[in-house]
Formats: C-alpha cells, sequence, structure tokens
C-alpha cells in the first residue's frame, strides 16, 4: 500500500515523535474542521498496530478553551493523546491533568494539511538539539530584552523561571507538545514585563499580519494598550471576553523549526526559525499561576534577543 503524504505525517507523528510502543493506546480528539487529519492519525495509528479510539468534539471558540468533563476523562485513560483541532487544547487542565497521570500528549491546534505535510517531514533531531541548547541558555539568565527595526521594545524577569523546550520527540510519560514543533519558551515572571511589543508576523486567532502590525503597550506585566487597525480592534474584542487577566503577559518564545514558514497558522508560524513569540493569557502549562481560559500568541519577525548582557539573537539570527 503506498501512503499519501499525509499518511506519512502521520506515521511520523504517532511513530517517531511520540514514540509508540506496540502495546501502548492512541486517542485521537478532533472535530469537523479538522477531521481529514483527524482519521488520518487514527487509520495509521491502527494500521501501526495500536488499540485506538477516534473522537470528535465541537470546535472550540478560542484557544485555551476547556473540552468536556466526558472528554477530560477520557483523556486521562489512554497512553498517547494526538489533539487535531481548531483551536487549542495545550493550555487547559484537561491536558495537564491528563499529562500529570503519565499520558504523553501531541496538540496540533488550527492544524492543515499542507502545514502537517510540510512541518513533520523535517528533521526532528536537529530541532531538538537547538531547543535544548536553548533551554539550558535562557535557565542561567535573569532578564530578556526584546528589540525589533520596527519599534519593538519590551523587557521582563525569567528569574527563576523553569524553559520548555518543544523538541518534537514525546518519548517519556507525561511529555507533552505541539506537533509540528520547534520552539523553547517560558513564562516571564508576573508583573515584571515593560515596555512595547509589536506583532508583524501572525496572531493566534487572526492570522497573518498583512495591513497594520499589532502595537501592543505594556506595564507592569499586562497589555495596557493595543492599537494597529482592524486585526486589534479584534484581538481587543477577544482579550475583553475572557476577562483582565487575559491581558497578562504569558509566554516568551523562541522558535527553533527550519522547515517551518509563515503560513498564517500560529502552530507553524511560532515554531519558524528567526521568530520570536510572546502571548497574553494563561501561563499556568507553564509554571505560571494565571490560569484565565485564553492563550494568545503573536509572532514577531527579525527580532535582536538581549540575555542578561549577552546578545542571543541579531535580527532574527541565533548566535549560539
Amino acid at each position: 500500500m503506498k501512503l499519501s503524504k499525509l499518511d506519512k505525517a502521520s506515521v511520523i507523528a504517532i511513530r517517531d515523535c511520540m514514540g509508540t510502543t506496540q502495546d501502548e493506546s492512541v486517542l485521537i480528539i478532533s472535530d469537523a474542521k479538522k477531521r481529514e487529519i483527524g482519521l488520518s492519525l487514527f487509520e495509521n495509528a491502527k494500521r501501526l498496530g495500536h488499540h485506538s479510539l477516534y473522537v470528535e468534539i465541537i470546535p472550540g471558540k478560542v484557544n485555551g478553551e476547556e473540552p468536556s468533563n466526558e472528554i477530560s476523562e477520557l483523556m486521562k485513560k489512554f497512553d498517547v493523546v494526538l489533539c487535531p483541532t481548531s483551536t487549542s487544547l495545550t493550555h487547559t487542565d484537561a491536558r495537564r491533568n491528563a499529562s500529570s497521570l503519565g499520558a504523553r500528549i501531541a496538540t496540533f491546534p488550527g492544524i492543515t494539511k499542507a502545514v502537517m505535510i510540510r512541518g513533520l517531514n523535517t528533521d526532528y533531531n536537529k530541532i531538538s538539539d537547538l531547543s535544548l541548547k536553548l533551554k539550558s541558555i535562557l535557565e542561567n539568565g535573569k532578564r530578556v530584552r526584546i528589540t525589533t527595526k520596527i519599534g519593538t521594545d519590551i523587557s521582563f524577569s525569567i528569574e527563576g523561571r523553569t524553559s520548555y523546550a518543544s523538541k518534537g520527540l514525546f518519548h517519556a510519560k507525561s511529555e507533552s507538545g505541539n506537533l509540528p514543533t520547534g520552539e523553547t519558551f517560558l513564562a516571564p515572571v508576573e508583573g515584571t514585563s515593560n515596555g512595547i511589543f509589536i506583532v508583524d508576523g501572525s496572531m493566534a486567532g487572526l492570522g497573518l499580519v498583512k495591513n497594520a502590525n499589532i502595537k501592543i503597550k505594556v506595564e507592569n506585566g499586562y497589555a495596557t494598550e493595543i492599537t494597529g487597525g482592524k486585526m486589534a480592534k479584534k484581538l481587543v474584542k477577544m482579550l475583553e471576553a475572557a476577562g483582565a487577566e487575559a491581558r497578562n503577559i504569558a509566554e516568551f518564545g523562541i522558535g527553533t523549526n527550519h522547515a517551518a514558514k509563515l503560513s498564517g497558522v500560529l502552530l507553524e508560524d511560532e515554531k519558524v526559525l528567526g521568530t520570536i513569540h510572546i502571548a497574553l493569557g494563561n501561563n499556568k502549562s507553564m509554571g505560571g499561576s494565571v490560569g484565565v481560559a485564553l492563550h494568545l500568541d503573536g509572532v514577531i519577525k527579525k527580532p535582536s534577543v538581549f540575555l542578561d548582557d549577552t546578545l542571543l539573537m541579531k535580527k532574527g539570527k541565533l548566535l549560539i
């Protein structure tokens, strides 16, 4: 049987990225919008000999929205859980609780067929090495400053914070992350972020930034002013619907996937080598204390990143 490109990507996800062994069970959670990818993962999990189950949920309204209690309980009962869904289940209690019981979980928020094929047919050992190297470097730093030619200038404390390498190889119990992947990220210390960041790549839930960049003013850990045209207004509405804590500066991440490109799908965009991203909202999944049901990343192109007194990235080029 000749496998399609999508099937080959599904096999890589199950066999290589998750390291699934013959006796392990696999749960696929999808929705009607991502059914083709969900069913490809399901059929290939069965073909590889795994006890598998496919379930569909109603597409979530925003990233970080909790699934039903029934789905949350189901996630705890499988060795490996794969979530190709329209909105992200990454930053949910359902994912965290299942992970804490040992499940290995990969989330594919907003995945498209093209992103699945491009992002998974790549060298994950290379991505893993770079992601882990960045993790070690960040955990030895205390303060980050980010600047760009178009006006980003923001700084925050990372002192004492654990850094996470989403390396694409989730082989140990309780490991989780995105697929396709390739990033190293952490939660800035709450209340320490100050300055301005300008999103000129893409914004979660909104897509590629095309006409007007999104300018976000930050004071003492919260986004206090958001300007920049229609996309900025839509972002404000999304944040207002979730409450005041949605404006928390939740995440700083660095893309490490050399095969990824800006596509308008945040899942891929935040992994692009040469970019960084800053997220608003929930940071509990990365050791923070803000549990709001929203997590929105904004991608910044060609940044310069300073770690304490060292230049870590210069205009999008990593110097490590």
